[in-house]
């Protein structure tokens, strides 16, 4: 009997200690709230020439839970203008960034533009804003572009100097 009161003491004692570790353990629960990913997070224009269509776009998808906003798009120079939509994106809807450059200016481009959002996924996010209790409320994404500006190519034919003495007709 002795025995018998042992070994339901152990697992009792055994059923305690695991309902104690699961009690412990985090609930996971899925993330609510917007996630931004785009297509690509470089554009190369590779090497174009100075004046070309500097113009290029970024996709991104919200494949989060809520409403995405994206509240400000700033170029790293003057040279980079983004354009965004003002509006909210709905989940699994996305949406355009137009990047354009000026390509009046030679040389390499390696330029960035950072927006800020309500996006609380890490994917392509540098800084993360949080609220009081730590969670992630938004943050800031930067997409880049890069690639070279050169002279365009001229065509036009050099005018030669006339070959031996020049008559006047008039004399």
């Amino acid at each position: 009997m002795k025995k018998s009161i042992s070994q339901l003491n152990l697992i009792i004692a055994s059923l305690f200690i695991f309902h104690t570790y699961l009690a412990q353990q985090p609930v996971s629960v899925g993330v609510q709230g917007a996630e931004i990913s785009f297509d690509k997070s470089t554009h190369d224009y590779g090497q174009i020439e100075q004046g070309a269509n500097g113009e290029c776009i970024f996709v991104f998808t919200n494949n989060g839970t809520k409403p995405l906003k994206i509240t400000n798009a700033k170029g790293s120079c003057g040279c980079t203008v983004p354009q965004w939509p003002r509006e909210e994106v709905a989940p699994g809807a996305s949406g355009e960034i137009k990047v354009r450059y000026d390509t009046k200016r030679i040389g390499v481009i390696n330029k960035s533009v950072t927006i800020q959002s309500n996006a609380i996924n890490t994917d392509n996010i540098t800084r993360s804003k949080k609220d009081p209790d730590g969670n992630v409320i938004g943050g800031t994404s930067i997409i880049r572009i890069k690639g070279e500006v050169k002279k365009p190519k001229t065509n036009a034919t050099a005018v030669k100097p006339a070959q031996g003495p020049v008559s006047n007709p008039s004399e």
